[in-house]
C-alpha cells in the first residue's frame, strides 16, 4: 500500500491498516526512524484504575471491611 504524503507532511493511513490495528480518530501514534524506515507506533495507555485493580488478596468481602472501617462491623 502507498500513501502520498501531502504539503503540510500529512499522510492517510489505509482504511485497511487501520482496521487492522484498531487505530481510531484521537488514537495517539509514536513516530520513529529506524534504519532508514519510517515506524508508527500505536501508543497504548491504560486506565489507572485498571493498573491496581486486583493488587490486593483480601480475606474477607469488601463490605465486611467496610462497614469495620463504618464502625457498623
Amino acid at each position: 500500500m502507498q500513501a502520498i504524503v501531502a504539503e503540510r507532511g500529512q499522510v492517510t493511513i489505509p482504511k485497511a491498516v487501520r482496521d487492522r490495528l484498531g487505530i481510531t480518530p484521537k488514537t495517539v501514534l509514536e513516530f520513529r526512524a529506524d534504519r532508514g524506515m519510517l515506524v508508527a507506533v500505536k501508543v497504548v495507555r491504560r486506565d489507572p484504575v485498571d493498573a491496581v485493580r486486583g493488587c490486593l488478596k483480601l480475606t474477607r468481602p469488601t463490605d465486611g471491611l467496610i462497614a469495620e472501617m463504618r464502625g457498623d462491623g
